[in-house]
């Protein structure tokens, strides 16, 4: 049964792999995406409603979504030399690897945890009172929430009474450094804001979603791209149409 034996991170970089082999757009893996849901999705025909993914597949779009907002498929802003180099290395790597690649990890420090907790690639995961660390393979990014950086910048981690501030910075660094100590090629690495001129390495990333989840407190990401919701609509639209 292809279904039960379907492994969506495997083939989410194959497809990856072949899309940069081949040489592939955007509108080659949308294609894609509608015949695999169409044949292995739940649905009445022309029932947007009735539409359900089983459990073995219902990453695999998002997977594909942000594949087509990667370096993989989006040249615009990147030298022949660099698409190249991205593209090389995704055919080199293992799974794990390649997957961040396509969809990178993004963990939160906060002075309500202890330890680091993943969080959504999400725009609601851009709050003023955290700091983010992404991954994405090539790149590992350090970013502040507004508050964070209005307190970093009033000099509140050298004053002994803001130890606890001080060890927020700390650990995403700390991180950071035994991320860049064990991986070749060593990946980028970028300290910035929100609102900073780098901070695009991480809002470029985000999905851009409508609401934000995250209420007044989530930084506004301004971008022509369509977010995932709107993503998903559209694919379940085409794939359950006669």
């Amino acid at each position: 049964d292809i279904t039960n034996g379907f492994d969506q991170e495997a083939a989410a970089v194959l497809v990856a792999r072949y899309a940069v082999q081949r040489g592939e757009t955007q509108e080659w893996v949308d294609r894609m995406l509608i015949r695999l849901v169409s044949k292995f999705a739940d649905y009445r025909k022309d029932d947007v409603a009735s539409f359900k993914l089983r459990a073995e597949f219902n990453m695999f779009p998002q997977f594909m979504y942000h594949l087509r907002r990667s370096h993989f498929l989006q040249t615009f802003g990147t030298s022949p030399d660099e698409t190249a180099y991205y593209r090389t290395i995704i055919l080199r790597e293992n799974t794990l690897n390649s997957l961040v690649m396509i969809q990178p990890a993004l963990l939160q420090y906060s002075f309500n945890e202890e330890v680091p907790q993943p969080v959504l690639l999400d725009t609601c995961s851009l709050k003023g009172d955290v700091i983010l660390l992404m991954d994405d393979f090539f790149h590992v990014v350090i970013w502040r929430g507004e508050k964070i950086q209005a307190w970093y910048d009033s000099g509140y981690q050298d004053k002994e009474e803001f130890a606890n501030f001080k060890a927020l910075l700390q650990a995403p660094a700390s991180d950071a450094k035994q991320i860049l100590a064990d991986r070749f090629p060593v990946p980028k690495f970028v300290q910035t804001n929100a609102g900073g001129s780098q901070a695009r390495f991480v809002t470029s990333k985000v999905n851009p979603s409508t609401n934000g989840g995250g209420g007044t407190d989530a930084t506004a990401v301004i971008t022509d791209d369509v977010s995932l919701k709107a993503f998903m609509e559209h694919l379940i639209k085409l794939a359950v149409k006669s």
